[in-house]
């Protein structure tokens, strides 16, 4: 482990109390210009509940006509009813999105796909980054709203769905992340990834509000469209 990650682990928790939670449930709300573009207009409040400790993500309330549940494993994505009968299903997820380019419009299973990996991918880093297949090293820091944040380039290994193989995050000085810079794969989308407002929750710091924007080689598009907002309203830990 770098001395970059273990400073970050320890100022969002620790790793050893990390073990001991279950699960995690979020409310919030959700919307961007690219959930429009993929077929998903307005505004949504969904509440997710994620595994801390496997990929496993179920989301309530993205479709607002019915309770019906959407879960999210790597291997396999489906909807059931409250009544655990199936809606749909899907295997092999990610070999859906193949040949899709940025304005290529999404079914209910490819945003089940796509937002249940990303929030379990967001609501466990950086704890996620000291499991096995993990490789990370730190790059040059950076200089961005008067701060200099510290880089960490993270490796994911294959069993963990994410949006690349490689990813960037940076960190300020108190050592919680400030941007995640990635390429969305499933989209095609080059983007930067900012999060605010963090909070702490039974001692562990999370950022409560996340921007994802366009990046571009002269940097992030800041004051254009917004890709993706998500703004946690409530956020609960659950214990083995």
């Amino acid at each position: 482990m770098t001395d970059l990650l273990q400073a970050a682990v320890e100022a969002h928790g620790g790793v050893e109390k990390w073990r001991e939670a279950e699960a995690i449930d979020v409310t919030l709300n959700f919307w961007g210009a690219l959930l429009d573009l993929k077929g998903f207009p307005g505004h949504f409040q969904p509440t997710v509940s994620i595994d801390t400790h496997s990929p496993r993500t179920t989301i309530q309330h993205l479709d607002r006509n019915s309770e019906n549940r959407w879960i999210f494993t790597p291997d396999r994505v489906w909807i059931e009813r409250p009544d655990g009968s199936i809606v749909a299903d899907r295997t092999d997820p990610r070999s859906a999105f193949v040949g899709h380019v940025r304005e290529t419009p999404w079914d209910q299973l490819h945003l089940t796909y796509f937002f249940g990996y990303a929030m379990w991918n967001y609501l466990t880093a950086p704890f996620l980054f000291t499991e096995p297949g993990f490789s990370t090293r730190e790059l040059e820091p950076h200089e961005e709203s008067g701060e200099t944040w510290r880089r960490l380039e993270v490796t994911f290994p294959k069993r963990i769905p994410t949006h690349t193989p490689v990813q960037t995050f940076y960190f300020g000085d108190d050592f919680m992340l400030r941007r995640v810079d990635y390429t969305t794969d499933v989209l095609g989308g080059v983007a930067a990834h900012y999060t605010y407002d963090v909070k702490i929750v039974d001692g562990f710091a999370f950022p409560f509000f996340r921007r994802v924007v366009r990046r571009t080689p002269d940097g992030p598009w800041i004051n254009g469209p917004t890709s993706f907002v998500l703004d946690y309203t409530d956020l609960h830990l659950r214990y083995r």
